[in-house]
């Protein structure tokens, strides 16, 4: 959850009410914890601040931090100690024990598996399902990471000890941890793996002297991993995975490095990057789409231009933002100009087309995405293809009890068709099909929080499956995914932004018709813009869209609802369920009496 950097919303000082509801929610959730333990994590008087972040993926979280150290988290209505916390109190929470390698994948953002956890000869801890427990190293009683266990004890032994065990949420050297004084862990003995460690740091001690002994003769760890697999069988795949990954980082840079090119990566993006700018101006901008905004220069014709089998990512060059390029070809090669024509949105305003460089540039013969050739300064235009469009769901926070037991948390996308399985093997699994009626599903106590209002809980017993699907997708949040011709698809939360057509009145009584969310479609609204100019002959101009950085809206004068309609229709193919106010008619001026 904090394997990336997260923003803070809010950071006060608790109240002395809510201190003291704190105190009785870790007593409760804490059994372990003594009074005089309790007083030290919640003081009276030390000043406590609670801080209020959203995670990377939007959950909202709320932290309570004593000395400049986060203490505890919580996280929909369940709190969970952090590492600096069970560093001074390491009783507080059942622990598994894993090996120093896991560590890493730990802190990137991984649950942590059965086959990397070590078995002591007392055995694993006693946790039933979604309990929180933590994550210690071998030989260190000091947890490392903090987590809910994804299935119970018993069940992980009767699995063979396979699959995921922990599901992680924080973890020492994540950004939570940053968020302190980013203290490293004490070093506590650890005598349930004691035994364990001193054979496998005897057997390491042998390999480095062996290693000294003979540097050309290759060091078999065999007997070492025979010891290990004895006692985990999961470190051998640790071990592998590990130098896998290692070798599969190492077989990609050696991939983007192209052996015979002396240049490093990032010289070959930058490269690539100069030559997908002057391909899309020399084929696909014209001079009536001026002033074109940046962003849709980048999205619509630079990505268009990427040749086959490589990608065009700005990050990996040495410039890393689009406007500080769009500066060296403006100042340094005097190719375009740029202009903040708006607060915030820049957009290429001119184009040197007898610039030397780009008159000599020859487009590629095969780029990523067919084309037609394009003359700069004529009235041609590059073919659109609409997106194809997919309606999405996500699971909201009230829903994540229904979808638990498939494994589908808070912010997970699915498709409808996923939904109504889900939901089916629910309801069969636990046996809530009303025999009486086979059209009816019983409403047990997940369903009926779930589902159902309040005013129903006394009055609703069972739903019709039509019902029961109609309102779990009601209930979950709506997304949509957009398709591109030749791009990977876009996720996006919330309905699909429909194109806006409205007409308004000016001065005089004048009226001029306003599209707005062509982006979202993929259009440029300079080429609309254009386009619409030339059907109803009448002058239009792009205005940006207040409280939007990249985008903009035309402008055009009269009502032209219909010929606006037309072109979005048979022009552009877009669906008429995703255009608004198409329907409205236009106004005829009726006759003077």
């Amino acid at each position: 959850m904090f394997e990336k950097a997260f923003r803070v919303k809010s950071n006060t000082v608790i109240k002395g009410s809510d201190r003291r509801k704190l105190k009785a929610d870790l007593s409760t959730s804490f059994p372990s914890l003594s009074a005089e333990e309790l007083s030290d994590l919640v003081p009276n008087k030390e000043e406590l601040n609670v801080v209020k972040i959203y995670a990377h993926k939007g959950d909202a979280v709320t932290l309570y931090v004593l000395s400049k150290n986060p203490v505890f988290f919580e996280l929909e209505k369940s709190i969970y100690p952090t590492v600096y916390t069970l560093w001074r109190y390491p009783h507080v929470l059942p622990a598994f024990t894993t090996w120093p390698p896991v560590l890493k994948r730990l802190a990137g953002g991984a649950d942590l598996m059965l086959p990397g956890v070590v078995v002591p000869p007392r055995g694993l801890p006693e946790v039933k399902r979604g309990d929180c427990c933590a994550v210690k190293l071998v030989g260190n009683r000091a947890p490392v990471a903090v987590g809910t266990a994804i299935m119970a004890t018993a069940e992980m032994q009767s699995m063979g000890m396979k699959g995921r065990g922990v599901s992680i949420l924080h973890s020492y050297q994540d950004s939570l941890w940053a968020f302190g004084d980013k203290s490293g862990p004490p070093s506590l003995p650890d005598v349930d793996t004691e035994g364990v460690e001193a054979m496998f740091l005897e057997e390491e001690e042998d390999d480095q002297e062996s290693t000294k002994v003979d540097a050309e003769e290759p060091c078999s760890n065999s007997h070492v991993d025979d010891i290990l697999d004895s006692h985990c069988p999961g470190i051998q795949k640790i071990r592998l995975g590990d130098r896998e990954e290692d070798e599969e980082e190492q077989g990609l840079e050696e991939a983007d490095k192209d052996p015979e090119d002396p240049r490093s990566p990032q010289e070959q993006m930058d490269a690539r990057l100069l030559q997908c700018f002057l391909h899309a101006l020399k084929s696909k901008v014209k001079k009536s789409e001026l002033p074109l905004l940046t962003s849709t220069f980048l999205r619509i014709h630079m990505f268009s231009c990427c040749p086959n089998g490589e990608q065009l990512d700005i990050k990996k060059s040495s410039y890393k933002k689009l406007s500080k390029f769009l500066q060296s070809m403006q100042q340094q090669h005097r190719l375009v100009k740029v202009k903040e024509l708006s607060k915030g949105v820049e957009s290429i305003v001119e184009v040197d087309w007898k610039n030397p460089e780009l008159r000599s540039f020859c487009t590629p013969e095969h780029s990523g995405i067919e084309e037609a050739t394009v003359d700069v300064g004529g009235d041609g235009e590059r073919p659109y293809h609409p997106p194809e469009i997919t309606s999405l769901y996500c699971v909201s926070s009230r829903l994540e009890p229904l979808f638990h037991d498939a494994n589908k948390r808070k912010g997970t996308v699915l498709q409808p068709a996923e939904v109504r399985t889900i939901i089916t093997d629910y309801v069969k699994r636990n046996e809530l099909v009303d025999e009486t009626n086979k059209n009816y599903v019983i409403i047990n106590p997940i369903l009926c929080d779930c589902l159902l209002e309040k005013s129903e809980y006394q009055d609703v017993e069972a739903l019709k499956w039509d019902d029961l699907f109609s309102r779990t997708l009601d209930k979950m949040q709506h997304c949509h995914q957009l398709v591109f011709p030749g791009m990977p698809p876009v996720v996006r939360k919330g309905h699909l932004e429909p194109i806006d057509i409205s007409v308004v009145s000016r001065g005089s009584n004048k009226k001029v018709t306003i599209i707005k969310n062509l982006e979202v479609y993929g259009l440029n609204p300079a080429a609309v813009s254009v386009a619409l100019q030339h059907r109803v002959q009448a002058s239009s101009a792009l205005n940006p869209v207040p409280g939007s950085k990249d985008r903009v809206s035309v402008q055009i004068q009269g009502n032209q609802v219909q010929q606006v309609g037309k072109l979005l229709l048979d022009k552009y193919k877009i669906p008429r369920k995703y255009i608004q106010g198409i329907d409205n008619k236009a106004q005829n001026p009726g006759k003077k009496k």
